[in-house]
């Protein structure tokens, strides 16, 4: 109806507070003359504030995908959910006895006795560094020398090889942790039967358990030497 009168629509609104000549003034000066700020144009930004700026934006998507990335639990984390401990249910020695039989198979390859055909003549320095990068995980071992006296006779399959213990599970459904340190280990491997021979006699070996306080993969490049324990 405004423009129909020649009239703006914003005057027209604004001559619904003020009078006709106020609402002109206002309009004239507020909206016809109202001064437009325009942004000077940014300098060109050179070629050393560009790698910047993306060497910035590549630090803030790394650190984004950090962020949404899970990260593994820590040992007291993985201690407190006792996702290291073997459960109750599972704690018979009967479930590990298969393991055992498999990590005979397995020490036979290692020590080259697999073939019944092939003669092989061990001797500590020929098989002693081959026992200690193995994997002792289902060898049946027992405790033949200790300085605690109420360790020796200890007899079980290894469930669990950590850093300074075997922890074995006893015939009585027993789980023990047992010091490596001042401890010596026995175990028996018997080699596959020649054609004839009713029956092998066992390869007897003893360890010591100080020789084994680190992972299998950083014991196979450690050199041992053979040395008297005077403290056994």
């Amino acid at each position: 109806m405004a423009e129909s009168r020649g009239m703006p629509f914003g005057q027209a609104l604004l001559e619904r507070a003020f009078s006709p000549d106020t609402a002109a003034t206002h309009y004239t000066e507020r909206v016809v003359k109202r001064p437009l700020t325009i942004r000077a144009t940014s300098p060109t930004p050179s070629a050393r504030a560009i790698r910047r700026r993306a060497l910035s934006e590549r630090k803030e998507k790394t650190r984004k995908r950090s962020k949404q990335k899970p990260h593994p639990l820590s040992a007291a984390q993985k201690r407190k959910l006792c996702l290291n401990e073997i459960p109750k249910a599972q704690q018979k020695y009967a479930i590990y006895e298969p393991l055992h039989h498999l990590w005979l198979g397995y020490m036979r390859e290692v020590l080259g006795i697999s073939d019944a055909e092939r003669a092989v003549y061990l001797t500590p320095a020929s098989s002693g560094q081959l026992l200690a990068s193995a994997d002792m995980h289902g060898a049946l071992l027992s405790v033949v020398r200790s300085r605690c006296v109420s360790r020796v006779g200890l007899e079980g399959i290894v469930v669990r090889d950590t850093r300074f213990t075997f922890e074995i599970i006893t015939k009585t459904n027993a789980v023990k942790a047992i010091p490596k340190e001042h401890t010596v280990f026995r175990f028996e491997i018997t080699p596959p039967a020649k054609e004839g021979d009713a029956r092998q006699k066992p390869l007897v070996f003893e360890i010591f358990g100080e020789q084994f306080q680190t992972r299998a993969p950083d014991r196979a490049n450690k050199k041992f030497r053979m040395h008297y324990q005077p403290d056994l």
